[in-house]
């Protein structure tokens, strides 16, 4: 193991000392250090050049579930810290360099594998502490996607009509960009997208995996409405994109795997990345239930109009929330999506509910992020947990049982955290 250390410890100090790293991820602690140990390590640390007045750093963002903190250290110092870091710290190591990507990752029994691959990324223009935010899409450039579905003119400009969408299609892009490394680093990408609708996100997914971090997919987008479903497949082949295929399925009967045409109609039961972006209401907990049965690598999922518990929901204590209709409602949303991701982290996934794209856009705001966790000792008790947070919380607001909980196989009035708990403690 101390030679693959060298050879990693090597290839980062010569890409960051040489002004050669785009940007460095380092993701899944180890040795229950996650959140919650006390340990104080961050869930995940991304480290991306700087130009300070003092010269250049490189700044390391530790991430969290509530906030962000920063720091900037001088290049030897940075290869210093990420030494410290990994593979101690952290079970994960993602460079994104100039001529080359490096993929180091602890395994079972302590076994370090690394995977290099040629470059999927460009060098930022300019890498000031304080430079303008740089979109993945940026307006003014021609992309045929965006002028098949109407967003862009042939030009290249964003209709003025659609500039919400456009900035709507990058923040998704963004926040799919930031999973990349907890996909598999090499292979052909599964990828379901439950409720595509007019597939505006879908065919921007298919833009960034492949045009832009150089990816091999294969994308199905699932669709009740027969009508939408024939204009995304006509929007696909004017485009002549093979790797994308639509089925009109609801999502509670949808059944993967599905056969590949590519392959000459076999099959990879493998999902490595699920999305479900506004599927109404209780459709968004059939998503998330089909996801973690294919234990789906990553899970993205916007929620939209949270109806479950506006009816039964009523806690004296918050007589005056309720009493309010909107705030009711919001109240409403909150908890079911509080309860979705404390269900996910119990299922074995690092759950986040971050802001989706402003309000000012869309008051459909909130996504659900949640990455597949290590099996082992960590995620056990993470598991434990979650699943006593997930029993407390659902007692404070007298629920009995959850769309989620029986969409995961559980029989109606069966204690969810408890069964859950059973499961890691017998495992």
């Amino acid at each position: 193991m101390s030679e693959v250390v060298s050879e990693i410890v090597e290839a980062v100090g010569k890409a960051m000392l040489g002004s050669r790293c785009h940007r460095l991820v380092l993701s899944r602690p180890r040795g229950g250090r996650d959140r919650g140990s006390g340990a104080g390590l961050a869930g995940r640390v991304v480290v991306r050049p700087v130009q300070l007045a003092s010269g250049p750093c490189y700044q390391f963002t530790s991430e969290t579930d509530r906030q962000q903190t920063h720091e900037n250290l001088e290049p030897a110092a940075a290869v210093v810290r990420i030494g410290e870091w990994f593979p101690a710290c952290y079970g994960d190591l993602h460079l994104f360099g100039v001529e080359e990507d490096l993929s180091a990752r602890v395994g079972r029994g302590g076994r370090l594998t690394v995977n290099r691959k040629p470059a999927t990324t460009r060098a930022p223009d300019s890498i000031s502490h304080d430079r303008e935010k740089r979109h993945l899409l940026p307006d003014g450039v021609r992309c045929e996607f965006l002028e098949a579905i109407g967003v862009m003119t042939s030009s290249g400009r964003v209709k003025s009509s659609r500039q919400s969408k456009f900035r709507q299609i990058n923040r998704f892009m963004e926040l799919v960009d930031d999973c990349v490394e907890s996909l598999p680093s090499s292979g052909r990408l599964q990828v379901v997208d439950f409720g595509c609708g007019k597939s505006y996100l879908t065919f921007a997914l298919h833009h960034l995996l492949t045009r832009l971090r150089g990816r091999e997919v294969r994308i199905v987008g699932v669709e009740r409405e027969p009508e939408v479903v024939a204009d995304c497949v006509g929007v696909a082949k004017r485009l002549g994109l093979s790797d994308i295929e639509f089925h009109q399925a609801d999502i509670s009967g949808f059944e993967f795997p599905v056969p590949d045409a590519d392959s000459g109609g076999g099959i990879e039961s493998r999902v490595d990345l699920a999305v479900s972006l506004h599927a109404c209401d209780t459709a968004t907990d059939d998503a998330l239930a089909k996801a973690v049965g294919w234990q789906a690598g990553v899970v993205l999922a916007v929620p939209c109009c949270q109806h479950e518990y506006s009816s039964g929901l009523a806690i004296e204590a918050l007589s005056s929330v309720h009493r309010h209709g909107i705030l009711h409602e919001r109240m409403a949303s909150l908890v079911t999506d509080a309860l979705r991701a404390e269900a996910l982290e119990v299922c074995g996934y690092r759950s986040e509910v971050i802001e989706f794209i402003d309000m000012e856009h869309t008051a459909k705001n909130v996504l659900l992020r949640a990455v597949r966790r290590e099996p082992g000792e960590a995620d056990e008790r993470r598991r434990l947990e979650s699943a006593e947070a997930y029993r407390c919380l659902r007692r404070m607001l007298g629920i009995e049982t959850t769309r989620l909980e029986v969409q995961l196989g559980l029989a109606a009035g069966v204690e969810f955290a408890e069964r859950i708990s059973e499961r890691a403690t017998l495992s």
